[in-house]
């Protein structure tokens, strides 16, 4: 019983040791979740300037509301 005790405990030094690893796998998972972001609203901002998306904002045509019992 006093082997299983024994490994049990945790000294400060392997805590912080793993405290600090999982907070830098963190911060490189937010690293790039912001990259994508940021590339992902450039490619928007490109998208939005092509002449498809003016046609489509120009046409009289009639575009469905998404309403299930239309515009009630």
């Amino acid at each position: 019983m006093q082997l299983l005790t024994k490994a049990l405990i945790v000294t400060t030094t392997q805590l912080t040791i793993i405290l600090i690893l999982v907070a830098s796998v963190f911060l490189v998972l937010i690293a790039i979740a912001i990259i994508k972001m940021y590339k992902l609203k450039a490619e928007n901002k490109k998208l939005m300037q092509t002449n498809a998306f003016k046609d489509y904002e120009n046409s009289n045509e009639e575009r469905p509301s998404g309403h299930l019992y239309g515009d009630n």
